[in-house]
């Protein structure tokens, strides 16, 4: 499965889950959900290297976000990147395996930390 095919399920679910919630606790309405669609721009660019980090980045961190995001923020202290990745995992549900956190950030902080 690619980045878009999981964004795309991923979406999915979440538009399924705010359906059940809505209908589960609202009093019993008419809902019209309409069908949209999203253009998502394409790239193909990844995080650079061969290493664990470069490869836990491209693995969890391109499904959401392209190099060029990351890329663009500003220049973080490592336990500022830690504090990131966290953020993802635990508050945007991100996939990504506890073992890996510290990997990411470490590695985003070595590409993109406070020099």
């Amino acid at each position: 499965m690619n980045n878009r095919q999981r964004i795309t399920a991923l979406g999915l679910a979440l538009a399924a889950f705010a359906a059940t919630a809505l209908l589960l606790t609202s009093p019993a309405q008419a809902v019209t959900l309409k069908s949209t669609s999203v253009k998502l721009p394409e790239s193909t660019r990844v995080f650079p290297g061969d290493s664990a980090g470069a490869k836990a980045a491209n693995s969890y961190c391109l499904m959401c976000h392209s190099v060029g995001m990351v890329m663009n923020q500003p220049d973080l202290g490592k336990a500022a990147w830690l504090v990131e990745v966290n953020k993802m995992k635990n508050v945007f549900k991100a996939p990504i395996p506890e073992d890996q956190v510290a990997v990411i950030a470490d590695y985003i902080d070595g590409i993109k930390g406070k020099k």
